[in-house]
């Protein structure tokens, strides 16, 4: 983030994280013998089995964050997960900040390897709970921030961490993407070839600058299908679904990824629109 008031930003979103609605919390079984929380939005429509939308919260978030977007996903017919990833969770945060300070503690948890592949395991773990039940027809990871970075990780983006992700999933959203340095090598994205929309605002800003560092992901990606919105005046804490403006932000950001996600099920490449506040671009 830019500045003190950036990593604040940070801080505020960890501190004020929304609790979700209508929802069962879950534990799944970890590679390495630890359990990850879920709280798991049961699909609002029958069906034989539900496509699959998880989820990964920003840093010091937990996995009863973003209900506005999980909930929105369900009514729409998704099978939502929210993850819990303990180890970059809210108490992990304080502890960082209380011995580093907000600048250094921020920037050293989210640019810690064992920190992402605490997350990988998180995601393993999520993907085999959610198949007990049944094999989905549609698999999609979304994240916010440092979910951000860990859904582009999984989808093929070169970090310099050494990190690997596996592509196992059908398509990507990413609010609030990071440009290059310091977690992603210059044209980190260019490998990356399923769907991905990417969703950012005018006040969004982090460790590179304003928010059109933001942009440079998805300057990077190739041909496809890939998607850019920006909203204009929103903030960081506005996609966790808190701070001034988000009643405004948070339609727009359910309803282009609700869009994105339903066109790409459907086996095309969706048409999105933009609305007042949204701008998009497509290639």
């Amino acid at each position: 983030m830019s500045g003190t008031r950036g990593w604040m930003a940070v801080l505020l979103l960890a501190l004020c994280v929304g609790t979700a609605g209508a929802a069962e919390t879950v534990e799944a079984s970890r590679a390495d013998g630890a359990r990850t929380p879920l709280r798991v939005y049961a699909p609002a429509r029958s069906a034989p089995c539900a496509p699959l939308a998880l989820f990964s919260p920003g840093l010091g978030a937990d996995e009863r964050s973003y209900a506005y977007l999980a909930q929105a996903l369900a009514d729409d017919g998704w099978r939502v997960v929210v993850m819990g990833h303990r180890e970059s969770g809210s108490k992990p945060l304080h502890e960082a900040l209380r011995e580093d300070g907000i600048k250094a503690g921020v920037r050293a948890m989210v640019t810690d390897p064992a920190l992402y592949r605490d997350r990988q395991l998180d995601v393993d773990a999520a993907l085999r709970w959610a198949r007990r039940i049944c094999a989905p027809p549609f698999v999609a990871l979304a994240g916010h921030s440092m979910g951000g970075v860990t859904t582009m990780i999984e989808a093929g983006a070169r970090d310099l961490l050494g990190v690997a992700g596996q592509d196992r999933f059908d398509a990507y959203v990413v609010l609030s993407p990071e440009g290059p340095q310091p977690v992603f090598a210059p044209h980190a994205w260019r490998g990356v070839r399923k769907p991905v929309l990417m969703l950012t605002g005018t006040r969004d800003a982090g460790v590179g600058g304003d928010w059109h560092w933001r942009t440079e992901a998805y300057a990077d990606l190739p041909p496809g299908c890939a998607w850019l919105g920006v909203i204009d005046g929103a903030s960081h804490f506005n996609f966790g679904g808190i701070g001034p403006g988000h009643a405004e932000v948070t339609p727009l950001v359910v309803a282009a990824t609700r869009d994105f996600l339903d066109g790409a099920r459907a086996g095309a490449c969706p048409a999105l629109h933009a609305a007042a506040g949204l701008r998009l671009q497509h290639k």
